[in-house]
């Protein structure tokens, strides 16, 4: 009987207590309840701890917390945080616009061909710059589409989602985890990849995924309903006129309302023939002939009529069943809150959204629930989220201007964003960003960071906007991931992890190995941050490689790969919660398409990625 010849050294003690922390840490990031900005904080701050007070001692030298700090100073982390901002200049002035527009008009002229070329055209798109723009951009589109052919939204949008994903890995800058995984191998001593390095796998399995999303996909996803009911809520401006017999007849407005429960909200009060508008304040006494104007809905307004004894007026017609209720200056839209919003994280009180918006909240939706009742006041102090839905009502003119701002998304066919005078120059400069990177006249570091500094003197992006298009939670992710990858380096812990998956897939070939290499991360991304998971994966690939003896790019392609393959859950990518909330989706529903997707792609890239580095079947 062969004898294994695979030995699996014994970790040490800070090996143990770094591989426990990468556990604890998969674990939370797969928690939706707890915050990815607080785990990779704990993360971070439990790693420095220990390796302060329990210090360490490698190969390498001294580990200190020094060391796993430098994260935040990381090329990779830079470079990602500098094309957040780049991609953020080219959405503020509205550089892609056209490209939106063109595929609006060839939808009219054959939707099925016109859908393959928007899911091409956002793979293309996304191989560049990041996948959230891109989506923002093609939402609105693909929804107008949905009116005008009556096709459920659900069969166009989680396509779109996916396409983009699928673009992002084609490229070096596709995605910050294709710039973590790429930065990190070069740091472990492999030969850097260019930009388009892995363009050929990448293009081979993305071209069946998308033939995948465009023939197949659509007939997998149930037809879903709109998410917000067509019976909205509507608020009507109307007013209650007093009249000597009223129970509101010299009473206070504060009694008042008290009467009406605290629902009736008092806009402004008219007097007397030339009809003086006084504030509402809650001291004023009401007399006969005053005329209340308040908001509200057809049923509450109904209700304050009886409640009060007053006369319930639309402009100067009573309101009957021969005059209904009618505000013809008033219009519903649906819009959703994007990432890098300045709501995302407060609630709409403390964002004052009714006075900066001049609009009205009639029910927030949230991942195909209702997060309180249309109209109540907990609405108000929901606290946001990128993806919500909010169904809002206002003048004409408000919604108008609400489609120039890049706080939220309005759903519809007009919601075309104004091209800026900078939007050449933007596009010039992300140009020379792709470019000066794929010739390797520059690092991608520099190239992105330098491209910043020129949108910011070129007038592209204010600062302001540049601080809005970093997140925090990716910037500590990304962080503390960085030092979990090096803490298990430098203590062996990764070595041992390769040592003992070589040793338990024993008998395979090495092909087979890196297929199922491919198949955890695919797995693992779906669960936890896909940047943990490829930053955690990367030198644990290399190790693998060297224990089998072979070329250690195809492995850490294998953790790039599978790492982007965030198909299967809503949670695994932002892109995926805004097509979930605008398309009205479950997560039995990223399961039923994603899934295959995974499936799909993992077994195109087992057999592409042995083939073309050579790798023994």
């Amino acid at each position: 009987m062969e004898t294994s010849i695979i030995t699996v050294a014994e970790p040490g003690f800070h090996a143990i207590v770094v591989m426990i922390l990468v556990g604890v840490a998969l674990v939370f990031f797969a928690n939706e309840r707890i915050p990815l900005a607080s785990t990779s904080l704990l993360i971070l701050v439990s790693l420095s701890l220990f390796f302060e007070l329990m210090p360490f001692t490698g190969d390498a030298g001294p580990l200190r917390a020094s060391h796993l700090l430098t994260g935040f100073g990381h090329q990779a982390l830079i470079a990602v945080c500098s094309l957040m901002i780049a991609g953020h200049a080219l959405v503020r002035t509205g550089a892609l616009e056209p490209v939106g527009r063109e595929l609006a008009r060839l939808w009219s002229v054959s939707p099925v061909l016109s859908f393959l070329a928007t899911l091409v055209i956002a793979a293309i798109l996304s191989a560049f710059v990041n996948n959230t723009p891109i989506v923002i951009l093609l939402l609105p589109i693909l929804i107008s589409v949905s009116l005008k052919t009556a096709t459920p939204a659900s069969e166009l949008l989680m396509p779109l989602g996916f396409a983009t994903s699928i673009g992002g890995m084609s490229t070096s800058i596709g995605t910050s985890t294709n710039l973590l995984v790429v930065a990190i191998a070069a740091d472990l001593g492999l030969a850097q990849f260019g930009m388009f390095d892995f363009a050929p796998p990448a293009i081979i399995a993305g071209a069946i995924g998308l033939l995948y999303l465009w023939l197949i996909a659509p007939r997998l996803i149930p037809a879903r309903e709109a998410r917000l009911p067509t019976t909205s809520p509507r608020h009507f401006t109307a007013q209650l006129r007093i009249h000597d017999d009223s129970v509101a007849n010299q009473k206070r407005v504060s009694e008042v309302i008290e009467m009406t429960g605290g629902k009736m909200d008092v806009k402004q009060i008219l007097r007397g023939p030339e009809d003086t508008r006084l504030v509402a304040l809650p001291d004023v006494l009401l007399r006969s002939g005053d005329r209340i104007l308040v908001k509200s809905t057809r049923e509450n307004l109904k209700e304050f009529e009886t409640l009060l004894g007053a006369s319930l007026f639309s402009g100067d017609e009573p309101v009957d069943d021969d005059h209904p209720l009618r505000d013809a200056t008033q219009q519903i839209a649906e819009v959703v809150v994007v990432p890098g919003s300045t709501l995302d994280g407060r609630t709409l009180n403390s964002a004052r959204f009714k006075d900066r918006y001049q609009l009205m909240v009639l029910a927030l939706f949230r991942s195909t629930k209702w997060v309180s009742q249309p109209g109540t006041e907990h609405t108000d102090d929901t606290r946001l989220h990128s993806g919500d839905v909010l169904l809002v009502q206002g003048a004409v003119r408000s919604i108008e201007r609400l489609k120039s701002s890049r706080n939220l998304l309005v759903l519809d066919a007009k919601s075309a964003l104004p091209i800026s005078s900078k939007a050449p120059i933007a596009m010039l400069i992300m140009l020379y960003i792709i470019i000066t990177a794929a010739l390797g006249i520059l690092p991608i570091a520099v190239s992105a960071l330098s491209g910043v500094f020129f949108m910011l003197f070129t007038g592209c992006l204010k600062w302001y906007d540049a601080t809005r298009a970093l997140s925090a939670p990716v910037i500590l992710i990304i962080a503390s991931s960085l030092a979990l990858g090096t803490a298990l380096v430098e203590t062996g812990g990764a070595t041992f992890i390769a040592q003992t998956y070589v040793a338990f897939t024993e008998g395979l070939s090495p092909a087979v190995i890196l297929s199922g290499l491919l198949f955890m991360m695919a797995m693992l991304t779906n669960v936890v941050s896909n940047n943990a998971a490829a930053v955690i994966g990367t030198p644990i690939a290399i190790g693998i490689a060297h224990q089998l003896g072979q070329p250690a790019e195809p492995f850490v392609l294998a953790v790039l790969f599978g790492a982007n393959m965030s198909f299967a859950t809503p949670m695994a990518y932002q892109t995926n919660l805004l097509v979930m909330n605008a398309g009205n989706y479950t997560f039995g529903d990223f399961v039923r398409v994603g899934l295959p997707l995974v499936l799909l792609m993992w077994a195109v890239l087992s057999l592409v990625l042995p083939w073309m580095y050579a790798i023994p079947f």
